[in-house]
């Protein structure tokens, strides 16, 4: 006789690959975010240093916006580490 499988197998399988996948976006969303701040805050600031640290707070924008849209993270929480960045990115912009 065939041996079934319960549905609660199928279960656990399916929370386990979300499981992995969610990590994998978190992980991407710290990476940006570090990327970025790593970028922002050498003292060497040409003009191209502020165009790389634009071009990675908009990566790091878009990871955030994705990863909110999927309910990894919440909403306000991925609103406030933009404002955040942002903000510093204008300081760092008006010092220049």
């Amino acid at each position: 006789m065939a041996k079934k499988k319960s549905s609660a197998e199928k279960r656990h399988r399916q929370s386990e690959i979300r499981r992995m996948q969610n990590k994998a976006t978190k992980s991407a969303v710290r990476t940006s975010v570090k990327k970025f701040m790593a970028l922002a805050q050498r003292k060497d600031m040409p003009e191209t240093g502020m165009a790389e640290s634009e071009a990675a707070l908009k990566e790091m924008v878009r990871k955030l916006d994705t990863a909110a849209r999927k309910g990894i993270i919440k909403r306000n929480t991925a609103a406030r580490k933009k404002s955040r960045m942002q903000r510093f990115f204008n300081s760092l912009k008006a010092a220049q």
